[in-house]
């Protein structure tokens, strides 16, 4: 024990006298008191220890209401920490008007006599820069000391054992395997498998993806079928080969793809089923689904989001009578086809095409509107490529195909500012919308305040952003709102330091320092121990 006593007064006066040799106060005079003398120390002992017994049942009282407040908030703070500042004012204003420095006296004899009948111990702790508070109350024989309540420790994402995808049970073991160095399916996105915002027809993205039916139902009547419960696990050969992306492509990397094993992936894009698809015989179809990419964190990020594809094959007599080009009769259907479902969704709009580059299509395009004073990009699309067809057995045959975002779109059309809003089940959200009604605008139900923690470290070799974002996400879900390379530079000796700012916000609540402070330490360790940098 530090032998620098605190001021006397207050709280801190109860331990004036106590230091590591025991309490010296009366210790040396406990041979002078004889037994009758003893025997009435004894019962007034007695008397003294009900009242310390009952102000501590008090106490623990509180500390038990506040620790079960915390195990139903979930907020992954460990039990020990589970006092707010209100119990806080409860203790000092109990401890400070029922005790005394003549209680505690009364309580060192009793220890040095060894005729202990209660042990009660009361501590102020700090741990990680947080405050806790921890009080016991048992029987035994040992000397009055601190001891905080044993910890907890709490997953932010419960551990998911099951997900129901159209009827189909996956179990969490089948996606997510912790033994496996090529899985890199976190439980967070596991849990969101099955839940198909799209087949919600009060949900933001129900309401668009259903605009979009009645678009093609009025234009196309009855000439696409729809397809939009496909399970979202799919092979390699699905998600790549199919669909001619490049064996050396950057979205083949564990770095931007969700692997469940090396062959196996979660979807990137709904392109991922349309091989199959061309294989059993369809030739005109939408596919809607839930696609998972690893990407990076802001208001327009996610790492599951919603996609709709849409393909469409000709035969040669369809571009014969017109006398075009295979081609070009493709590109000029395609693009009639989507400047009136621009129209459908935006209005009378400007819009605008630009060239592009996809590997499986070409030519390639993107759609631009002029939207709210600026240019808005709304899908990418093109004429598909010759070796998609023959790999199915449509060699004599040309299509066009395109892919959109719902969730990009929804923003813009509901005045939605952030992504994560989409997931949330709060009712100030989900009760804002009604099926049927496309562009309802969203009214924000509040506010909540950021708070900014930064981090640096240097980076290794192996390190990427979306590593660094991953761990993130693991640990404050959709309580982080951003995060940003704010600084970055090498030294003299070649090593590279970045500094990222983490914005925490919840859509829903107040966040508290305590919890914010919680959130990332537990980041700076997680990346540390994950990304193999070192912390500055």
């Amino acid at each position: 024990m530090n032998p620098r006593r605190e001021p006397r007064g207050g709280r801190s006066s109860l331990f004036d006298g106590i230091e590591e040799g025991g309490i010296r106060a009366a210790s040396s005079y406990s041979h002078e008191i004889n037994e009758h003398e003893n025997e009435r120390a004894l019962e007034g002992l007695q008397d003294r220890v009900i009242l310390l017994k009952r102000l501590s049942g008090d106490i623990n009282e509180e500390v038990d209401t506040h620790n079960r407040m915390l195990d139903r908030m979930g907020n992954d703070m460990d039990s020990s920490r589970g006092i707010l500042s209100g119990t806080m004012d409860r203790f000092k204003t109990v401890f400070e008007t029922k005790s005394s420095r003549r209680m505690l006296t009364l309580v060192a004899a009793f220890v040095v006599q060894s005729t202990i009948f209660t042990r009660a111990s009361v501590a102020i702790l700090s741990s990680n820069g947080l405050k806790r508070f921890s009080f016991a109350s048992s029987f035994s024989s040992n000397a009055l000391y601190s001891s905080p309540l044993p910890k907890t420790k709490k997953r932010r994402f419960p551990i998911v054992s099951a997900v129901d995808i159209n009827g189909v049970t996956i179990a969490r073991n089948d996606v997510v395997r912790d033994d496996d160095a090529t899985n890199n399916v976190p439980d967070s996105i596991f849990s969101k498998l099955g839940m198909q915002l799209h087949r919600r027809d009060k949900h933001p993205i129900g309401i668009l993806k259903n605009a979009i039916y009645d678009y093609f139902d009025s234009n196309y009547a009855k000439q696409f079928e729809k397809f939009e419960d496909l399970s979202p696990i799919v092979t390699t050969k699905q998600n790549f080969d199919d669909v001619l992306v490049p064996a050396d492509h950057v979205s083949r990397s564990l770095n931007d793809t969700y692997y469940v094993d090396p062959q196996t992936v979660l979807r990137c894009h709904t392109s991922a089923h349309q091989a199959e698809l061309l294989r059993e015989g369809h030739r005109r179809f939408l596919v809607t689904g839930d696609v998972y990419r690893r990407d990076s964190i802001d208001s327009t990020h996610y790492p599951v989001f919603h996609q709709m594809e849409g393909f469409c094959v000709f035969s040669p007599e369809d571009w014969n009578e017109s006398g075009k080009d295979s081609t070009l009769y493709a590109a000029e259907d395609l693009k009639k086809c989507l400047e009136g479902l621009a129209r459908h969704l935006f209005g009378g709009v400007e819009m605008r095409w630009v060239d592009t580059y996809f590997p499986f299509t070409e030519p390639s395009f993107e759609l631009e509107i002029y939207f709210k004073e600026d240019w808005l990009e709304v899908l990418g699309c093109g004429v598909t490529e010759q070796r998609i067809l023959k790999q199915s057995g449509l060699e004599n045959n040309v299509a066009w195909a395109f892919g959109l975002g719902l969730e990009r779109l929804a923003m813009v059309l509901f005045d939605i500012p952030d992504i994560r809003l989409f997931w949330s089940d709060d009712e100030r959200f989900t009760s804002q919308f009604k099926k049927g009604e496309l562009g309802v605008k969203f009214k924000p139900f509040s506010k909540y305040p950021p708070c900014y923690k930064d981090i640096s470290f240097w980076i290794s070799e192996s390190f990427t952003e979306n590593n660094f974002c991953e761990v993130v996400r693991g640990i404050a879900g959709d309580l982080v709102e951003e995060v940003k390379l704010i600084d970055s530079f090498t030294n003299k000796k070649g090593m590279t330091s970045h500094c990222y700012r983490i914005v925490f916000r919840s859509m829903e609540r107040s966040l508290t320092d305590e919890e914010v402070n919680d959130l990332q330490s537990k980041v700076r360790d997680e990346v540390q121990r994950k990304l193999n940098v070192e912390l500055r």
